[in-house]
């Protein structure tokens, strides 16, 4: 397995010089993190994240987790792992101090959740959806919900679950047939079936906090009957303490192309106990709360595997000596020069470095905005929202499709030894692969950023987009980055408002399309910033790198907008010609 390495060197740049921090936290009025409580946390995160968890990696692949008399065990060191991580109160930085949180600022928090997502992907999944379980705990919850369970999940000493899909129902919710019945003492009983539950049990916590959708009696049909519940697999008495287990258990475990160590359960409800969640029917409202920062967690994701990807194509190109160098001998004191020297390596490594700082740099902004929803003003939080709900598709989507496109990449690098077990990239690449699909695949994705955030919405997440992006493409000092800067972004423009009266049809056929045409231009004008802003940066390697990856993402990776857009706008006509029938051979 390549050895991970945390990108420290490229998250300051990013976190100090372009997103300016310690001004970000001043204008929110959060003056008390600063840059050098950032630096302290990222060196940290850095330790535990290469120390700690990569070194579980491997062995986590290579055993998986074990279901044996309902009971799931995880690979040999997991377990320990995520005790020295809520000790050392990880799990917290997001929540909030009125339960024992540490409230911290998302652009705290993410440059360490890559971090873990690139140590072991497997890992951070389960802390990943205690995180999200939190957040509707905290927005739809009740006084005594919270009272009862929001400060164990906080600490961790509890972790959470999402339970929506089963075996009929998984975009399409509507279909869904989990029962609810009340209890008549404000509890309900729970029943049905839900697949696909990341971290459904394992051996970490004393608890395990479940959020089940399912149907009151006499609900209306369709989505507008699904309600959210709280189920825990232990019972909790009034004073907080734990008491008999609930009526939850574990059908099975899947067998899986990649995450292996990562339990994915199908979990039984048979009556149990659990507690409303928000109001009923309005149930997956509450769900998306959780969702869309899952959505962009997976995005994260994809930016891990990513990061861990090049690390490894890097380190091999570099050792691996193979022939001599087009343009003259490169190393006179080797047999033969590394294939570093080989233009189309250097073609797969700078596809994979732009686009995961490209990506690193998107997922940064995303966090910013989040921070300013969480702490700024009414009508900075509103415009903050309203980016964000743009962005998220793009994130989960884009950054996705990238880790595995870079992740695949990464293997190419290695040639025949990159299919090789033994050297771990292709654990990489079965490990991303699933991010294209849960929490919506990234079809979804495409679906909802095109016809609900785009042209439903009427454009106004798009305004609200262009203006953040326009301040960037204004703050670019050499005028010939900013000149390309405003005309990229003037093109996306142009071009989503051309789509938002599109017909459904080819709203839907152009989706896919539009989702990376936004990326690809988008990721533009973030390089076109960062390359602006790294010129005042007192590491050389730094400004000449961030210079010529720039150059080489603007003339080889950002023309593929092109044929996105080509697409985008010739209509859905001819996706749907071949009839049927005339899918098959005979």
């Amino acid at each position: 397995m390549p050895q991970y390495n945390a990108p420290l060197t490229d998250m300051q740049f990013l976190l100090h010089d372009w997103l300016q921090l310690d001004h970000h936290y001043q204008q929110l009025g959060i003056s008390d993190f600063d840059s050098e409580l950032v630096n302290e946390i990222l060196s940290q995160g850095a330790k535990f994240a290469e120390g700690v968890i990569a070194p579980l990696n491997r062995e986590g692949d290579e055993h998986s987790s074990k279901l044996l008399d309902g009971k799931v065990t995880t690979p040999a060191g997991f377990a320990q792992a995520y005790q020295d991580y809520i000790a050392n109160g990880w799990n917290a930085m997001l929540g909030s101090s009125e339960y024992d949180g540490q409230d911290m600022p998302y652009t705290m928090a993410i440059p360490v959740h890559e971090m873990l997502n690139s140590a072991n992907l497997s890992w951070r999944l389960i802390c990943m959806l205690t995180e999200s379980a939190v957040l509707a705990v905290t927005k739809h919850g009740d006084e005594q919900l919270k009272k009862t369970y929001l400060a164990k999940l906080i600490s961790g000493e509890w972790t959470g679950t999402m339970c929506l899909t089963e075996p009929h129902a998984g975009t399409d919710l509507s279909l869904l047939s989990a029962k609810a019945q009340p209890n008549g003492d404000g509890s309900y009983l729970i029943s049905g079936s839900k697949i696909f539950i990341s971290g459904g049990d394992q051996d970490w916590s004393d608890n395990i906090c479940h959020l089940v959708l399912a149907r009151l009696p006499d609900a209306p049909a369709g989505i507008k009957g699904i309600s959210l519940f709280l189920v825990p697999k232990i019972l909790v008495s009034a004073s907080g303490e734990l008491g008999a287990a609930n009526q939850v258990s574990v059908g099975s475990i899947e067998k899986k192309m990649g995450l292996k160590a990562c339990p994915t359960c199908v979990m039984n409800f048979d009556e149990a106990q659990g507690w409303l969640v928000g109001d009923e029917n309005k149930g997956l409202a509450c769900m998306f709360t959780m969702m869309n920062d899952a959505r962009f967690q997976v995005g994260l994701q994809g930016l891990g595997i990513a990061e861990a990807s090049y690390q490894g194509a890097l380190s091999y190109a570099r050792e691996r000596l193979q022939s001599r160098a087009p343009q003259g001998v490169a190393q006179p004191d080797k047999k033969a020069d590394s294939i570093m020297f080989q233009p189309d390596v250097r073609r797969m490594l700078l596809t994979q470095k732009a686009l995961t700082e490209g990506c690193r740099a998107l997922a940064l902004l995303y966090a910013q905005q989040m921070d300013v929803e969480k702490y700024g003003n009414a009508e900075q939080q509103h415009a903050a929202a309203k980016v964000i709900a743009f962005l998220t598709p793009i994130c989960k989507g884009f950054m996705t499709d990238m880790g595995t496109d870079v992740s695949s990449l990464g293997i190419q690098v290695y040639g025949g030894h990159g299919y090789i077990r033994e050297w771990g990239m292709e654990q990489l690449m079965r490990d991303s692969r699933i991010a294209q699909l849960y929490e919506g695949t990234n079809g979804i994705q495409a679906a909802d950023l095109i016809s609900r955030k785009l042209a439903r919405d009427n454009g106004v997440t798009l305004q609200a987009t262009q203006s953040l992006l326009q301040k960037w493409v204004s703050d670019i000092q050499l005028p010939s980055s900013q000149a390309f800067a405003q005309d990229l972004l003037n093109e996306w423009v142009g071009t989503s408002q051309q789509l938002i009266h599109l017909n459904a049809v080819d709203l839907a056929g152009s989706a896919y399309d539009y989702m990376h045409y936004s990326a690809y231009c988008i990721l533009g004008i973030l390089w076109l910033s960062m390359a602006d802003r790294a010129q005042q940066s007192s590491i050389e390697s730094l400004k000449s790198g961030k210079a010529n990856t720039c150059a080489f993402y603007l003339k080889r990776l950002l023309p593929r907008k092109d044929g996105f857009k080509l697409n985008l706008l010739s209509g859905a006509n001819d996706l749907l010609a071949l009839a049927d029938h005339e899918f098959d051979y005979q």
